[in-house]
């Protein structure tokens, strides 16, 4: 006898006679005879007795269709059948009509979640057609059922959810100096150690673009300036060797001789050794030039993820004061600054300075002539960002200026603003480790259902109330994704498991990556803080002081909860500001749905990011850095600050200066500048004026802009969503 009914998204419910009662009658009512209780009573009867203890939804249809056939009234059976086929059709419409979408190349939220990936290709296609599908089987056979509940009533959302089943995790910062010094393996033969420069910035090349294969979010180099300096000296001692050979002299005593900067000079007027030396200066800087402009067109052409996204990358440099380290520098910066092509500006690597007093900050820091330099790249090129290690949450009480391996003790920072440094259960570094995974609060959700509280007090206690379902929900959600991505096995991963993740180096093919993936965090972001404070106080935290401090209070509470469930669950779980783009609509759209358009609230495309203060609120960027530089020691999963400046910033260094100043004043982890930038889609010809409607070069009106959309370029506003273009046209200047 049936007792248990296995539904098709696998939740499992008690038996109910009465459901096949009512298919079989709506049958019978579509045939002359109409419907014959008795007949109907028979079926059920039959069916339920004669069933297993527990059946599926088909099983038990097909039962009914066996009955119906075998009883005198074989139309009904008939018509059974036909309404099962139209409910598996309407079942499959919304799949098939997301299909056509993405066939006739549509541009809607589904095909622009994610503005770096081009979902027009073949391989885009595939990629949109696995990611479609793959989610309601997350839904249907992963997820615990209160957390799809949640998910189902706009409370959460959970990151590359169409990944889960893989069990990858997010992203890595590369110890690029073990992969340069050893070699690697990555399953399908293998490289050696490098010997010059160019080879050092291939392999750092392929480092990326074969771990972006093995993971689902970004790729960073923690140190490139350190990494990638040994090679300098070994590419000067190749050019003093090559000079040997033609002139028949031993310059071995050349080797190590001290080189107080690679700067390219006239040989003239220079004689014997000293000609000898700086000719060898002059062809390793133009090798390193080239090295460094071959990194960045490499990162802007070679394609991951079977062909239809570059890497996600990052590069983190500026405190390596070694002659070779600052070479390594000033030509990367150097060549970021001419652009790539035409003169196009370099979508990737997203490019951080690390800012630090002693180092590159003040005048008579010995790198403080190539901070300049990067302000003025950045002026222009939008990167570097600016990632301050003087703020207090940033500093590593084993950092010594006369450490040659003080880079394993710097904060790191990727993409748009993951952060990854403290560390419950091994050292604290950025380095070998990352995010694991990540999922998002609907904060706006959360406070609109606490409005019709009149009481201020009431309201937020219920407020905190929610809050703190949701935040256990999220936990919960995130241990169980990390006890099914800790049962993968090391071969599944051949590079990030063999060489790149910290700990890796104890893992046999066959082993689970459980014993090392402890290392990585699991955020717990969150978005519409702004939103949030108006559905509770009337006023976002960038125009009311009270607002700021609930602001505060609410993202303090969320980093308490966050710690509690580290000691709960052992794992390294952060807040995260999240850097929504197709999220920052679907949890509006929703929204909207069922409550309407809330002035203040609703009433836009889009909800503000984490904590910042809204795009469309005019203030100058003091105030702005005053409002949100507070969040940055609660979020350490990772953040970012920016300002809006208007006019042409290439002649303009001086401002991104001003801008990273404010970090430093307001005690803030990482922080970049947004400035206009046209770029002509049919030459590449880029300037900085207000408005240009003609390619001054070739003619064109295929005239796009520049923008940042959440962190990290786009090369054009065509792959925006939606609500990311409507946040693009509500941004104001920060005075």
């Amino acid at each position: 006898m049936i007792q248990t009914v296995v539904k098709r998204d696998g939740r499992i419910v008690g038996f109910n006679e009465e459901k096949i009662m009512a298919a079989v009658r709506k049958a019978m009512l579509h045939t002359e005879m109409g419907e014959d209780v008795t007949l109907v009573r028979r079926v059920a009867d039959h069916i339920a007795c004669r069933g297993k203890e527990q059946m599926t939804v088909e099983e038990i249809q097909d039962m009914v269709e066996m009955e119906l056939m075998e009883s005198p009234r074989k139309e009904v059976a008939r018509k059974y059948i036909a309404y099962r086929d139209q409910r598996s059709i309407a079942r499959k419409a919304k799949i098939r009509d997301m299909f056509l979408e993405i066939i006739e190349t549509k541009s809607n939220d589904v095909t622009r979640e994610n503005a770096n990936m081009n979902a027009d290709t073949p391989a885009g296609m595939m990629m949109k057609f696995a990611s479609e599908t793959t989610k309601p089987f997350v839904d249907d056979y992963l997820l615990l059922p209160e957390v799809k509940e949640a998910v189902r009533l706009n409370y959460l959302h959970i990151h590359d959810k169409d990944y889960y089943p893989t069990k990858s995790l997010t992203c890595v910062q590369h110890p690029l100096d073990k992969i340069l010094q050893n070699g690697f393996n990555a399953g399908h033969g293998e490289s050696r150690p490098a010997k010059r420069i160019e080879t050092a910035s291939m392999l750092g090349c392929i480092s990326l673009e074969t771990a972006q294969n093995e993971m689902h979010g970004g790729q960073s180099i923690p140190a490139f300036d350190f990494y990638l300096a040994p090679f300098v000296r070994r590419t000067f001692i190749e050019e003093l060797k090559i000079l040997e050979q033609f002139g028949g002299e031993n310059y071995a005593h050349l080797y190590r001789i001290h080189i107080d900067d690679y700067l390219t000079r006239t040989p003239d007027g220079l004689l014997g050794e000293q000609r000898v030396v700086q000719h060898a200066v002059n062809r390793t800087v133009s090798r390193v030039h080239q090295s460094m402009e071959a990194f960045i067109h490499n990162m802007n052409t070679i394609h991951s993820r079977g062909g239809n996204q570059v890497v996600f990358s990052s590069i983190n440099y500026g405190t390596d004061t070694s002659p070779e380290g600052r070479c390594v520098i000033r030509e990367l910066l150097q060549s970021t600054y001419k652009g790539v092509g035409n003169g196009v500006t370099a979508i990737f690597p997203i490019q951080i300075w690390k800012k630090k007093r002693g180092v590159s900050y003040l005048p008579e820091d010995p790198n403080y002539d190539l901070y300049r330099l990067a302000c003025k790249v950045s002026a222009r090129r939008f990167f570097p960002n600016f990632l301050n290690l003087d703020a207090t949450y940033n500093r590593h009480e084993l950092w010594r200026a006369d450490d040659p391996q003080r880079f394993n003790y710097e904060v790191a920072t990727m993409g748009c603003r993951t952060r990854v440094f403290e560390n419950r259960f091994g050292k604290k570094t950025s380095i070998g480790r990352g995010n694991l995974s990540f999922t998002t609060l609907n904060l706006v959700r959360v406070a609109i259902e606490c409005m019709k509280t009149e009481d201020m007090q009431e309201r937020i206690a219920r407020f905190y109330g929610k809050l703190d379902e949701i935040l256990e929900l999220a936990a919960l959600q995130l241990h169980h994704r990390f006890e099914f991505q800790k049962t993968a096995l090391a071969k599944q991963f051949p590079l990030l498991m063999s060489v790149l993740w910290e700990g890796c180096e104890q893992l046999q093919p066959d082993d689970t990556i459980e014993k090392v993936i402890g290392q990585g965090t699991l955020g717990i972001g969150f978005i519409g803080l702004a939103e949030a404070l108006v559905a509770l106080t009337g006023k976002h935290h960038g125009e009311d002081e009270r607002a700021q401090q609930l602001g505060l209070d609410i993202v303090t509470r969320m980093r308490d909860r966050v710690n509690e469930f580290a000691e709960r669950y052992a794992h390294n779980y952060s807040v995260l500001a999240t850097p929504a783009e197709g999220l920052a609509g679907q949890f509006t759209r929703r929204d909207k749905k069922t409550f309407g358009v809330l002035p203040g609230i609703t009433d836009k495309e889009y909800y503000t990011n984490s904590n910042h203060v809204p795009v469309y609120y005019k203030c100058n960027a003091h105030h702005k850095a005053r409002v949100e530089a507070p969040y940055h020691e609660l979020t350490r999963g990772g953040h970012i600050f920016y300002v809006e400046i208007d006019g042409d910033a290439t002649h303009n260094p001086e401002a991104i200066m001003t801008m990273v100043d404010l970090a430093d004043k307001y005690n803030i982890g990482y922080a970049s500048v947004n400035h206009n930038r046209n770029r002509c889609m049919q030459c590449g010809y880029e300037n900085a004026a207000a408005q240009l409607s003609e390619c001054p070069r070739c003619g064109s009106n295929r005239i796009d802009r520049l923008q940042r959309i959440t962190g990290y370029l786009v090369g054009t506003t065509r792959r925006w969503n939606s609500a990311k273009l409507a946040e693009l046209n509500d941004r104001v200047v920060h005075e």
